[in-house]
């Protein structure tokens, strides 16, 4: 089966439609997936990861229209859209070209037309997805900020082992930044041109877990799995003591082989790709006990390397501070704040129990719940709990109320979450206990919201 076939997503309530449109793109040798509704097309679109979608503006649960502002208002990357209508006008053109579609058809379809568009916006889809890669390399070529001894010789191990294959396990306490450190490595190893795939281990439900690493076969249909996405790149295994023993079974297999099958496949799937892991737990503790196979063990920690806390290199806390102020005002449209040498001074000695994880949850917190340019000592206080009587009181009036009601509540759940994300020490379990949420759902959450685990 040709697994490099594009694969496009076709979405219309009527059923002859979906099935002429998908004879014809499948006898052109596109791969075809099709849903009846708005439901089935935002699970479709997760799980298929299309390169292509063509889209109806009617249907029974929710128009066109409301399904591509949602996809664009998400921040993943979405792929060219082509909208179609047998009621078309000009008022719904306008507002699907405003939104970013890549084109508009009109019922009943010239399949002339059809395929020439589709071809045209796969050369759209392909050139944005190489955009997407210089973009994603440009982010992670962002070094771990620091210029302590400690961040000093951690970069340079991580540029040695870039050179060769080996595996590497990255061990240290919750919110040192072991991902940005796996991007690092991935962004000086022969795969930076490739894909960074990572995953939090942990909030993967073991039921789930086969399908998401190894991807799925039905009815003729690929549903390309982690391991596959992350061909010819690098796949980070967050908190990989969170896994099931199942999936450690099977992950082992395919790591040993560098081969696997897909759920429902039966044909062999070969992949190359460099595997880094992290944990925060003492894994040889967790061999002895049994709950984590010791050959798997081995065979991730061909190289441990130990991320070191925040209060090891303390030196660092004024540009990890200056740091995240530039990516907030860069990234959130934040107001510029900056830290008075006072408040910097007490943050140096401040003992970071969350490490770089709290750090940037404070300095969020402060930029988004403040006021004014700098962020004296009494405010810093304030804001850990440590204030006194004379501690200012953060603004009753937080900066985000004067955003629109979307980006005001995307800014309040993100602060919320990450702050007891931050106090359950970056454990998912223990996080939707907190919260109150379903840990499903709190995944999906955490994911829209892209906060990193």
């Amino acid at each position: 089966m040709n697994t490099q076939a594009p694969r496009v997503l076709v979405v219309d309530d009527e059923p002859d439609i979906r099935r002429l449109i998908s004879e014809i793109l499948q006898d052109e040798g596109y791969q075809v997936a099709t849903a009846e509704n708005a439901a089935e097309a935002r699970d479709l679109k997760i799980s298929t990861s299309p390169n292509l979608i063509l889209l109806d503006i009617w249907m029974p649960d929710s128009d066109g229209i409301t399904l591509l502002r949602e996809w664009v208002s998400e921040k993943a990357l979405l792929c060219p859209v082509v909208m179609m209508s047998g009621h078309g006008s000009v008022e719904a053109a306008v507002e699907a070209t405003r939104l970013g579609a890549y084109d508009f058809l009109e019922k009943p379809l010239s399949m002339a037309k059809l395929l020439l568009i589709v071809e045209r916006a796969l050369e759209a889809s392909n050139l944005q997805i190489e955009n997407a890669g210089l973009k994603q390399q440009l982010n992670a070529d962002i070094e771990p900020v620091g210029k302590s001894a400690v961040v000093l010789r951690t970069k340079e191990q991580l540029k040695r082992l870039a050179q060769h294959d080996a595996r590497v396990l990255l061990v240290g306490e919750a919110g040192v930044g072991k991902e940005l450190y796996a991007r690092f490595l991935h962004s000086n190893s022969a795969h930076r041109d490739g894909p960074f795939v990572d995953v939090a281990v942990g909030s993967i439900s073991p039921e789930n877990s086969a399908v998401e690493f190894f991807g799925k076969e039905d009815a003729g249909k690929i549903y390309p799995g982690l391991l596959e996405r992350a061909h010819k790149g690098s796949l980070f295994l967050g908190e990989i003591g969170g896994m099931d023993k199942e999936t450690q079974l099977r992950l082992l297999s395919a790591l040993e082989s560098s081969s696997f099958l897909r759920v429902g496949g039966s044909e062999a799937v070969r992949v190359d790709v460099r595997v880094v892991s992290s944990t925060r737990m003492a894994l040889d503790e967790e061999v002895r006990s049994g709950r984590f196979r010791q050959d798997l063990y081995y065979l991730l920690n061909e190289v441990m390397l130990d991320i070191q806390p925040l209060r090891e290199h303390s030196e660092d806390v004024p540009a990890l501070l200056n740091f995240y102020v530039d990516y907030f005002v860069s990234q959130d449209r934040l107001a510029f704040r900056k830290f008075s040498m006072s408040a910097q001074n007490f943050l140096r000695n401040y003992h970071w129990r969350g490490n770089i994880r709290e750090l940037k949850n404070l300095v969020q917190r402060l930029m988004i719940l403040g006021v004014g340019e700098d962020i004296e000592l009494d405010e810093v206080k304030s804001a850990l709990g440590a204030g006194s009587s004379n501690a200012v009181t953060i603004s009753s009036v937080p900066e985000f109320f004067n955003l629109p009601l979307k980006e005001a509540r995307d800014h309040f759940e993100k602060a919320y979450l990450e702050y007891h994300l931050e106090q359950t020490g970056g454990s998912v379990a223990r996080l939707s206990a907190a919260v109150g949420m379903e840990r499903t759902h709190l995944y999906r959450k955490l994911h829209s919201l892209n906060i990193k685990l």
